[in-house]
């Protein structure tokens, strides 16, 4: 029987013991190679783009010959003005990628020594930068589509008689938020934090391309795409697959979700749900890539990321601040 590629040697290209050994220095480097890829590493200004600097030898920072103005490895990117040293950060990029269900800020925390406030925000930087693309991918072809409810969970009454279903809209309590998730057969995966189902369809009309194929269940919120695409619908009742329709990857993607919400964070707040979902529509697209690819991938995606307004000064409340200035 052939070994499956997550057992194989090839998979594992990269662990936290190859970063332990790692100098600060090494770190350094290891960053500016991901930062300037195309580079091979030579810092370039990030506000002129001229790639003739100068090195300074008591500190890790760069001056520009052309402008004249310092900066880092991590100047105007998501890590912009950190406190963590250089090996600490790459030790957090391989924890987050090789926790194939999520990572806790706790768990993250406890393994790096640091504050679970630090941990938390280092966490969605990540998940800031790995979603950031996912705004303008088209999918086309073959499209995957179905809807999940996650967050605002409420403990079942002690006696079944005085239970109800809260899948049922009218006993929802408005904290639990629908997840929507279109997958490409051998493609990209896009998710999307709704309320109800339906608020989801001009989302799908807009993310898949004309021409598509889109497999969906027998939910009602689906009726409406049959006028835009060629639809197959499938009814679980029934079966997982039939007559050609299924959707056996999308329910893939919120399995995933859901042992992450389950095994790992236990709770996930609304407003946050959408860098969840993202994060594991991008682990469900990277599965089949090697630690090191995951690794570099995740390195270059939060180094070439801008500084986030969503998650610079989050425990100040500047983001708070700044809109209610903004709606004076």
């Amino acid at each position: 029987m052939a070994q499956h590629f997550l057992m194989s040697a090839a998979a594992r290209t990269l662990s936290l013991i190859d970063l332990c050994d790692l100098s600060e220095d090494a770190a350094h480097k290891m960053l500016c190679e991901m930062r300037w890829e195309d580079a091979d590493g030579a810092p370039v200004c990030p506000h002129c783009s001229c790639p003739a600097v100068y090195t300074y030898r008591c500190r890790r920072v760069f001056k520009c010959k052309a402008c004249h103005r310092q900066f880092s490895a991590t100047s105007g990117t998501l890590l912009a003005h950190r406190k963590l040293a250089f090996r600490t950060l790459l030790m957090a990029f391989s924890l987050f990628v090789n926790a194939a269900k999520g990572l806790s800020s706790l768990q993250l925390s406890r393994n790096l020594g640091l504050h679970a406030k630090t941990a938390f925000v280092l966490l969605h930087k990540l998940r800031c930068a790995l979603t950031s693309n996912s705004a303008t991918t088209t999918l086309n072809g073959i499209v995957e589509i179905d809807g999940g409810w996650f967050g605002g969970y409420i403990r079942p009454e002690n006696y079944r008689v005085a239970r109800i279903d809260r899948r049922r809209r009218e006993h929802q309590n408005g904290k639990r938020l629908c997840v929507v998730v279109m997958r490409q057969r051998g493609g990209p995966t896009v998710t999307t934090v709704v309320k109800h189902e339906a608020e989801a369809v001009p989302i799908i009309r807009r993310r898949v391309a004309r021409g598509s194929i889109v497999h969906a269940d027998e939910a009602r919120a689906w009726d409406d795409l049959h006028a835009t695409f060629e639809m197959k619908r499938i009814d679980h009742g029934q079966a997982y697959s039939a007559n050609g329709a299924c959707t056996n990857q999308a329910e893939s993607y919120f399995s995933r979700l859901r042992r992450a919400e389950i095994g790992q964070h236990h709770h996930i707040a609304g407003p946050h749900l959408d860098q969840y979902a993202g994060e594991m529509a991008w682990r469900e697209d990277m599965r089949r890539k090697a630690t090191g690819a995951q690794f570099n991938a995740c390195g270059r995606a939060v180094l070439g990321h801008p500084p986030s307004r969503r998650w610079v000064g989050y425990w100040q409340r500047h983001l708070q601040k700044e809109e209610l200035r903004q709606a004076a």
